[in-house]
């Protein structure tokens, strides 16, 4: 028999350490958006108009913003429950706190009495603080704008139950379990700059194309109303921590100063290097190992002033470039559910006519993170992209740089070489124009070819010739750029 006397200690959960934000989600209130617009004004020496160069208009609307708006305490949202919190339930607390101090230090009945009469009184609060938030809450899921907060609760309650969001040990590329910060950072920067700087195998274009060289209007001021109402309000801020909740606070003053930016932009060709920097989120795919980072997809924290910017161009961009129309990905009047209608009357007509029809369901791997940079400027070339737009999107990716945001802080920020901008309000369109040139020579008419993006169907009423189709489209992209794997293959007789 063995007799051993143990000590356990229980260590205590470690916070991960968040950086405090401005809480630019204020300024959706009348009140905090005026006050937030007359500080700005005085910051700027009663100026209407902001100042013509962008480091000094950026960094004060940031310390105007944090004077005005607040800072938050750096703690994580999910470990707060207390979304009801109030100034009066706040307040209550901070008193039954400072009645516990007194009676701990002089225990009469009298201050008993009152620490008891408090402690009611904030269950009271509390109470009163839940039921207007909830009636606030169900109000506000009846109308369209409560869709969004329907959608990130439902998110919110998806996410609490799988406990992917503080996953704080990862594996290597070797299988082993890492434990220590510093490994864990080391980890996700390796994987993702790796992911983000090596290109698939393919053929060098040895054929030239030709350059439009045309002038290009300027940016007007009605281009950039458009852009901005494009832009969703409440995304995460990049690391420039300007959202573009400031502009659309900020009215015609932003619009005039945003025109005039993008006109400089445009011109020099040279957008501002802190536009160059992004934060890159991993996000579980909901599939497979939670601690494999090869199960996570990489989105970039971009700029959102950089966005509207690729907002203007996108558009300019789909004035000059007709995609097909076997492309329903990101498309306008167009969408996934378009492609399932028409395939299932596809489908339906060939089973009443009891004819073999046969589907190939393709799957492009990583293919946004392997576009190769030359293979895009060909394309945007090719489709008659005019030369001073395609200089302009060279500029959005040249010494472009990132972090990776995880679980147990941020890595080492590294280059990125290779592929689009994830989470970019461009990169859709682009890998538009890239997926309409390689797919040129072998799609057929819908619905016997469709693509969502980087996803295709392939349709044939034989089995061989679907798989020559299949080969031919193999071909025409592991050529390039991509890699293809045959996610599901259906016949119907």
């Amino acid at each position: 028999m063995v007799v051993c006397r143990m000590t356990l200690m229980v260590c205590k959960k470690k916070r991960s350490k968040i950086e405090k934000k401005t809480k630019w989600w204020k300024l959706k209130k009348e009140e905090c958006c005026e006050e937030f617009r007359q500080k700005l004004r005085q910051a700027l020496g009663g100026q209407v108009v902001l100042p013509d160069d962008w480091e000094t208009t950026a960094e004060v609307i940031r310390e105007t913003g944090r004077k005005v708006l607040g800072v938050s305490s750096g703690r994580r949202k999910e470990d707060k429950e207390t979304w009801w919190w109030n100034e009066e339930v706040q307040d209550s607390i901070q008193r039954k706190r400072l009645a516990k101090k007194k009676w701990d230090m002089d225990r009469t009945e009298e201050n008993r009495q009152e620490y008891k009469e408090l402690q009611r009184r904030v269950k009271r609060e509390v109470s009163k603080a839940k039921q207007k938030a909830y009636e606030e809450l169900y109000t506000r899921l009846d109308t369209r704008e409560g869709e969004k907060d329907l959608y990130r609760l439902a998110r919110q309650r998806d996410r609490d139950g799988k406990d992917v969001q503080q996953v704080r040990v990862i594996k290597d590329r070797d299988g082993r379990v890492l434990t220590s910060e510093e490994s864990v950072q080391r980890r996700w920067k390796e994987y993702f700059e790796e992911l983000m700087n090596e290109e698939n195998e393919r053929e060098k274009r040895v054929e030239g194309v030709n350059s439009v060289e045309q002038k290009v209007d300027k940016i007007r001021k009605d281009e950039v109303r458009k852009a901005l109402k494009r832009m969703k309000s409440g995304k995460a801020v990049g690391p420039d921590d300007i959202p573009v909740e400031v502009w659309k606070c900020l009215g015609e003053a932003a619009v005039e100063f945003l025109a005039n930016l993008f006109n400089r932009v445009l011109e020099s060709e040279r957008m501002p290097e802190e536009w160059r920097r992004s934060v890159l989120v991993p996000i579980f795919k909901n599939k497979g190992d939670v601690q494999s980072c090869s199960n996570y997809r990489g989105i970039k924290l971009m700029s959102h002033t950089m966005k509207v910017w690729e907002r203007v161009v996108e558009a300019r961009l789909r004035k000059v470039v007709e995609i097909c129309e076997q492309q329903y990905g990101f498309m306008p009047r167009k969408s996934t559910t378009d492609a399932i209608f028409a395939l299932r009357i596809l489908m339906e007509k060939y089973s009443d006519g009891q004819k073999e029809l046969h589907c190939v369901f393709v799957d492009l791997e990583k293919a946004y993170d392997r576009v190769p940079r030359e293979e895009l400027w060909y394309c945007m070339r090719k489709s008659g992209v005019a030369e001073k737009y395609v200089r302009v999107v060279q500029d959005m990716y040249e010494r472009s740089r990132t972090v990776v945001r995880c679980a147990v802080g941020q890595t080492e920020e590294f280059n990125v070489e290779v592929g689009l901008h994830q989470g970019s309000a461009l990169s859709p369109f682009l890998f538009a124009i890239v997926m309409d040139q390689l797919s040129e020579e072998v799609r057929h008419e819908s619905p016997w070819t469709m693509m969502f993006a980087d996803d295709i169907v392939i349709c044939s009423e034989s089995r061989e010739q679907v798989e020559e189709n299949l080969e031919r489209w193999r071909f025409a992209l592991e050529r390039r750029l991509m890699k293809s794997r045959v996610m599901e293959s259906v016949g119907m007789r």
